[in-house]
C-alpha cells in the first residue's frame, strides 16, 4: 500500500475551456495535477501494476465564521458540499496517469470520502489487489 498526502482543499477536475480555436486545460487543473504528481513522486513508491485499489479521503476546511462549540461537531463530520466525489477522485487518478500506474483502467475498486478538518487535504491510499484464483 502507498499512502500520498496533497495538502491544501480538495479541488475537482476542471472542465475543458475553448477559446481561439484551442482546448485548453484550465491553469488551477494543471497546478494541483503537478502537485499530486510530486506527491507520488516524494513517496518513493514505485509504479503499481495488476489491478488497484484506491481510496481518496478528501478533508475540508471547516469556515472560519463557525463557532467554537460547532466547530468541535463538525470536525470530521462529512463534507455534502461541492465538488463532487466523482470530480475529486477523477483530478488525482488523472495525475497519476503513467506515474502511478500505466492507466487508471487498472483501478477496479474505488472509494471517495469527503470529510470536514482542522487541515485542508486529500490522502490517497493506493495498492495492489490480490487475485484469488
Amino acid at each position: 500500500m502507498v499512502t500520498i498526502t496533497i495538502l491544501g482543499k480538495p479541488m475537482s477536475k476542471g472542465r475543458p475551456r475553448f477559446g481561439n480555436g484551442f482546448t485548453y486545460t484550465p491553469k488551477k487543473t494543471i497546478e494541483y495535477e503537478n502537485l499530486v504528481r510530486l506527491a507520488w513522486m516524494q513517496s518513493g513508491a514505485e509504479k503499481l501494476s495488476g489491478y488497484i485499489s484506491a481510496s481518496v479521503y478528501a478533508y475540508f476546511p471547516i469556515p472560519k465564521s463557525v463557532s467554537k462549540k460547532k466547530r468541535a461537531e463538525m470536525c470530521g463530520g462529512f463534507y455534502a458540499k461541492k465538488p463532487d466525489c466523482d470530480n475529486i477522485a477523477k483530478i488525482v487518478l488523472d495525475a497519476l496517469n503513467g506515474v502511478a500506474y500505466d492507466d487508471d483502467s487498472q483501478i477496479v475498486m474505488l472509494s471517495v470520502i469527503k470529510r470536514y478538518s482542522e487541515d485542508a487535504k486529500v490522502v490517497v491510499v493506493m495498492g495492489e489487489v490480490e487475485v484469488d484464483e
